[in-house]
């Protein structure tokens, strides 16, 4: 079970900041080698970034020696809660230099905030002093990485491209909404319809709904509030994007439900079903957007799932 940040000993901060050097050095080696070719320039930044992370890597294990001797416990940023996973775009071939850039930014930011947060609970002054000197460090790396685009990156690429601060938008906001969203407008599909089927009534119809999207909204809150406490990724208060999912959650559910206030049965159940066609067809283009998933790629998948789920709302209701 992944341990909260909060819960670490100095000890196991400074294993946690060898693992993590060691991860990022790795990274950007496979940097280097994905834009070597194409990008010689931009490769040789790599280089000497990942150059520096060993350095860092080095000088926390001489300070973990001198402390703590030399067995140093294997802790990965997937056992500590905070961290976001990686997409391992190092893996992709041709390797563009925007993707790059921005995973660079990301992994920089994250780990200055990392090392600034583990800085303020260490009370070895020496260790304290490391993790300051490898937060200004990281500063100058993400430095280093956001100098890319306007060195490397084409015209049409860079006026695409979107600032830091949108991705913490998305971190934030676009993620923890679209997954609500997602599972409001799908979920809520199979008990809406299949009550409709099963009663043909309007007002029966609209309490199941209502029911299913407050009842997901307050689950999707929750699941999102502690799946993640965001103090070391810039996702933000768990609380508050725990509020964004669960009111998403709530709001795609609400959707479909509110035309059921329609007195009239085939009414009621025909706006619902465009309402429900607009919903997936929005959600496809959020995840096209934002997520820079491929939009036929998207919708068919947004669709598909929508459409089986609705299916067999269909089939329960009308058994």
């Amino acid at each position: 079970m992944a341990k909260d940040f909060s819960e670490l000993t100095e000890q196991e901060i400074l294993a946690l900041a060898i693992s993590l050097e060691e991860e990022d050095e790795r990274i950007y080696d496979n940097f280097v080698q994905g834009l070597k070719d194409e990008y010689p320039a931009s490769a040789q930044v790599f280089r000497e970034m990942a150059s520096e992370e060993t350095e860092h890597r080095q000088r926390l294990m001489t300070l973990y020696r001198e402390r703590f001797g030399d067995h140093i416990p294997l802790i990965r940023r997937q056992d500590v809660k905070g961290f976001v996973a990686r997409k391992p775009i190092w893996l992709t071939r041709p390797l563009g230099l925007d993707k790059v850039r921005a995973q660079a930014e990301l992994m920089e930011l994250e780990t200055k905030r990392f090392y600034t947060r583990a800085a303020q609970r260490c009370r070895d002054v020496a260790i304290r002093q490391l993790l300051d000197d490898l937060a200004a460090a990281e500063r100058e790396h993400e430095a280093m990485a956001g100098q890319l685009e306007s060195e490397h990156v084409p015209p049409e690429v860079r006026d695409h491209e979107e600032a830091s601060q949108r991705k913490l938008f998305v971190l934030q906001v676009v993620q923890p909404g679209l997954a609500g969203l997602m599972d409001g407008s799908v979920s809520t599909l199979a008990p809406i319809f299949a009550a409709a089927f099963a009663t043909h009534s309007s007002w029966q119809t609209f309490l199941v709904g209502l029911a299913a999207s407050i009842g997901a909204g307050i689950s999707m809150c929750f699941a999102e509030s502690l799946s993640d406490n965001g103090s070391l990724t810039g996702r933000g208060n768990p609380w508050a994007r725990g509020l964004v999912c669960g009111l998403m959650t709530a709001l795609g559910g609400l959707g479909h439900t509110l035309p059921f206030l329609i007195s009239s049965f085939q009414l009621a159940f025909a706006i619902a079903v465009i309402v429900v066609v607009v919903e997936l067809g929005l959600i496809s283009w959020i995840r096209h957007r934002f997520m820079e998933a491929p939009i036929l790629s998207a919708t068919f998948q947004v669709v598909f799932g929508g459409a089986i789920v609705f299916a067999t709302g269909i089939l329960i209701g009308s058994s």
